[in-house]
């Protein structure tokens, strides 16, 4: 069975997770698990943003697909590559003071689980990898564009156990798609138990340690765009789902430039069940939001979204790229349940709370509720305190209360007893 991003976005909340965990089965029992992890390092964003649109665009049809997209979302905020040190060089040991010890314990967890077949660790490296020494850029130091594995095989049989061969078989289908020829992938061993002390740290010789089959992929930090670097990230692990017999459905063509359309595609955010933001084209900073003093609940839709408080407001991200800062108002009681009675157009209409609607001329709100009151954010009307019931269109609306860079967008709040309780919001086409 299918499980939808929005169950899931909740579910993680209600285990305390410091990152989303997605998970799109069909049989547990009788077929593989594929989990892929993004975000370990915060300023790969190729990674991360990979492993969204992984999340909200394929459905998985047999096997399975475990989603760790934002493992490391304070860093991945900030931009940086680890904002407590390397997360990636933590997996042998970790210092119990740690500011990363949770996240590192849960991802353990979960790639120690008995139904995971294999490991994806998703990064964005320096350069492009060669055997022989070129210049900066094309090199055997870089990490760029490969297949990482540390070693040529588990230790113990297992099914997906031979790294280099499948290693060598993504490769070969990397290979004969490439945008640009330089673009091509290799494989890189680092042979970690006998020749790299740190990599002993990392989360991929973590895994094998424990008899999991376990890759990095590495796209070049040098690749011209991001969406670049998510085709190629989102091509590898196709190539890995079919090795494995995993079967999938996308809801769009793998290419660069429909992957840029994706990753523009901010979706939504809803606080405490009754504000609702429609994130597309949100102006960079909004005042008077309603919020409790502590304890307010943010669900994002989009996997990589998250909330920062910092000097008196909430700082609104989607992975690294910061959408818009709220500043607060405190005035939350009790919350509004059902829907809003509005005719849009003259066409009457139930809207839900906490949802949104367009209008192409006007709208008018009806209140069948004598103890609820409705303030339309940007509209005055001399002596009236209650908005409702008067008609309203985009010219009767003060644009610098819109929430959208196009003024369009425009909040419809409701109160009990001067106290919010809940919203729509509308758009002007």
């Amino acid at each position: 069975m299918y499980f939808s991003i929005f169950l899931f976005l909740c579910m993680t909340s209600l285990y305390a997770l410091p990152f989303n965990f997605i998970k799109k089965e069909t049989d547990t029992l009788n077929t593989p698990t594929l989990l892929v992890i993004g975000g370990i390092h915060g300023n790969e964003p190729g990674g991360y943003f990979s492993a969204a649109i992984l999340s909200r665009y394929y459905t998985i049809t047999e096997g399975n697909l475990w989603i760790v997209p934002d493992l490391n979302r304070p860093s991945i905020q900030q931009n940086d590559r680890g904002i407590n040190g390397d997360m990636n060089r933590k997996f042998a040991d970790i210092d119990p003071q740690d500011a990363d010890l949770e996240t590192v314990q849960e991802i353990q967890k979960i790639i120690t689980e008995k139904q995971v077949s294999l490991v994806l660790n998703l990064h964005d490296g320096h350069g492009f990898y060669r055997k022989e020494h070129l210049n900066t850029i094309f090199n055997p130091n870089a990490w760029g564009q490969t297949c990482v594995i540390d070693q040529g095989s588990l230790d113990t049989e297992h099914p997906f156990g031979n790294l280099n061969e499948i290693a060598s078989k993504v490769n070969l289908e990397l290979n004969n798609a490439l945008i640009a020829d330089h673009h091509f992938f290799d494989i890189r061993n680092t042979n970690t138990r006998f020749d790299d002390e740190t990599m002993k740290h990392s989360l991929t010789f973590f895994s094998v340690s424990h008899n999991k089959p376990a890759f990095a992929i590495e796209t070049s930090k040098n690749l011209p765009t991001l969406p670049h670097k998510v085709f190629y990230q989102l091509h590898a692990i196709e190539c890995y789902m079919k090795l494995m017999g995993i079967k999938y459905k996308r809801s769009f063509d793998l290419t660069p430039d429909t992957i840029h359309e994706l990753l523009n595609t901010y979706e939504e955010l809803t606080i405490n069940n009754g504000f609702y933001l429609n994130l597309k084209n949100l102006k960079n900073s909004l005042s008077f939001i309603p919020l409790q003093s502590e304890g307010n609940e943010f669900k994002f839709t989009h996997p990589l979204g998250s909330v920062q408080k910092k000097d008196g407001q909430y700082d609104i991200f989607i992975g690294n790229q910061k959408i818009s800062s709220l500043t607060p108002s405190y005035h939350i009681k009790e919350s509004c349940s059902g829907s809003v009675s509005i005719i849009v157009d003259g066409e009457a209409k139930e809207i839900p709370i906490a949802t949104d609607f367009f209008a192409t001329a006007d709208f008018k709100v009806i209140n069948k509720d004598t103890n609820r009151r409705i303030n339309i954010i940007g509209f005055t009307y001399k002596g009236i305190k209650d908005e409702a019931n008067i008609r309203v269109g985009l010219n009767d609306l003060d644009s610098k209360y819109s929430i959208d860079t196009s003024n369009k967008s425009y909040r419809i709040e409701l109160y009990k007893q001067n106290h919010f309780c809940g919203m729509v919001l509308v758009h002007f086409k």
